[in-house]
């Protein structure tokens, strides 16, 4: 960064703790006009603090925010980052669920108002869907509480890059494709580069490497609460990227796992439940299944079924054996928001910490706290709230709940979500280690390289399954290939 570079925003020296823990040491952040600044971390890092004080959702404890070269510290929060033209699309979305999404867009421009706003409204949100993300079919009509999760991410985009009465100049997308497949991903980052062009800003937060080497100018690099490397993109490789953020690096042997369709009376033998859908989805013993495909078509609706027939009789799905499931939209069906973090992560494990009808508290303590050395869930206290976690950690809960439990058989709709990549390396290592030991996964993921750790993937398109590939004749050519068209 040059001298002569003129700044948007300058956060100078921000710090920020909750208590015990320092979530910020002192950053120091320039974010210059008509560039993308990619900022990278383990979860924990401080990222989303950061991007929380830039937003004005948070005031920082000590430092400055300067903003076109003044120091707006003393009453900077949200109204006042909005007339800067400053949005942000948090890692946990902030629609509301009981608004149409038409609604939810008035929320961020006072403007429309008067008679005819929910047709402006309207009219502004579709525009800017059909600016970054073409065919997107969503209704401005639609309560956001009816959709995915993955358009309900859409919808939050569209309306933080949304202008009515000012423009928009410096967008934070924390995580914007963790709910997206690769199609919409790639238009997201597409118009991303469109509006740094057009001179506006983005802070891009993501766990997924090749999306900030490909779209970021300058990278920035966080741990514990401080940034440790800052420099163009093109000076980082993936590698270097990773060992900026203190991980080891794992070579990936996509070749390693070759496909071992076992024999035998499978755990899971379900239909898609549509009619006229002859494809089974089948899992045996110790296998890791796939779910690939478009986001919305069909995967989450599978693990739901196989997840409901545990428990009752559901047509055209057979299940052996117990099951957990890990949710990826973790807020609406995974944390419980008013628990601490080792309630949460030791509920499905109670039956096993019974003493005389009553739980042993010293038990439930004890794997709270082994989990999250194993996992590395960073908290002080596992006995702090499980929302004084991060988005990421709370995910690591997640999964420290199903798989500390007795299930046999492991559910996981696209559950890497927000988890930086050091973790997923320890996870991935434990998903072989439970499969190896007899545990069954069915994990739909959005994420190609991921899908290079199944034995076995189903391909779904329409809410029917439309190819199944052995792990040897999988390539991400077939899967998206598959996923537009039906199978011959």
């Amino acid at each position: 960064m040059t001298d002569q570079t003129v700044s948007l925003v300058h956060l100078d020296g921000v710090a920020k703790s909750f208590g015990a823990v320092r979530a910020l040491a002192g950053v120091n952040l320039v974010i210059p006009a008509q560039s993308c600044v990619g900022l990278v971390g383990h979860n924990g890092a401080g990222k989303s603090t950061l991007m929380h004080v830039l937003a004005g959702t948070l005031a920082p404890d000590t430092g400055r925010i300067v903003v076109d070269g003044e120091d707006v510290t003393a009453r900077y929060g949200v109204a006042n980052a909005n007339l800067h033209g400053v949005r942000c699309v948090f890692q946990e979305l902030s629609l509301c669920p009981n608004l149409s999404v038409a609604e939810n867009a008035r929320i961020m421009h006072p403007s429309l108002k008067g008679f005819g706003w929910r047709r402006r409204a309207a009219a502004l949100i579709r525009k800017q869907l059909d600016a970054i993300f073409p065919q997107h079919g969503i209704d401005p009509d639609a309560v956001v509480g009816d959709l995915s999760i993955a358009r309900r991410q859409m919808v939050e985009i569209a309306r933080a890059f949304s202008a009515s009465d000012r423009p928009v100049r410096l967008v934070i997308l924390d995580e914007p494709t963790s709910s997206l497949d690769a199609v919409l991903a790639g238009q997201l980052l597409a118009y991303v580069r469109s509006f740094v062009a057009a001179g506006g800003a983005v802070v891009l937060i993501s766990h997924l490497l090749g999306e900030i080497l490909s779209t970021a100018d300058r990278i920035v690099v966080m741990r514990d609460g401080q940034v440790v490397a800052e420099r163009a993109a093109t000076d980082f490789t993936r590698d270097t990227l990773v060992e900026s953020m203190g991980s080891v690096v794992h070579a990936q042997n996509t070749g390693a796992h070759q496909s071992k369709r076992a024999h035998g009376e499978p755990v899971v033998d379900a239909d898609s439940g549509r009619t006229g859908d002859t494809r089974r989805l089948t899992a045996h013993r110790g296998e890791i299944i796939g779910l690939a495909g478009l986001g919305g078509h069909g995967q989450t609706d599978m693990l739901i079924r196989v997840f409901e027939a545990a428990s009752r009789k559901v047509p055209g799905v057979k299940v052996a054996g117990p099951v957990a499931m890990v949710a990826g939209d973790r807020q609406t069906d995974g944390v419980f928001p008013l628990w601490s973090i080792a309630d949460n992560l030791t509920i499905a494990s109670l039956s096993k910490m019974a003493r005389h009808l009553l739980i042993d508290t010293s038990a439930e303590k004890a794997m709270a706290e082994d989990w999250r050395t194993r996992i590395g869930i960073r908290t002080p206290d596992v006995d702090n709230p499980i929302l004084s976690l991060s988005g990421g950690n709370q995910q690591k809960v997640l999964f420290a709940r199903a798989l500390g439990s007795t299930a046999e058989i492991i559910l996981m709709d696209d559950p890497m979500r927000g988890v930086d990549i050091g973790t997923k390396q320890e996870v991935y290592g434990m998903l072989r280690a439970e499969a190896e030991k007899g545990r069954t996964f069915l994990w739909y993921t959005t994420e190609m390289d991921e899908l290079n750790h199944c034995d076995h993937v189903y391909v779904f398109r329409d809410g029917r399954i439309v190819v199944d590939l052995p792990r040897s004749e999988l390539t991400e050519a077939k899967v998206l290939q598959s996923s537009f068209e039906a199978a011959a």
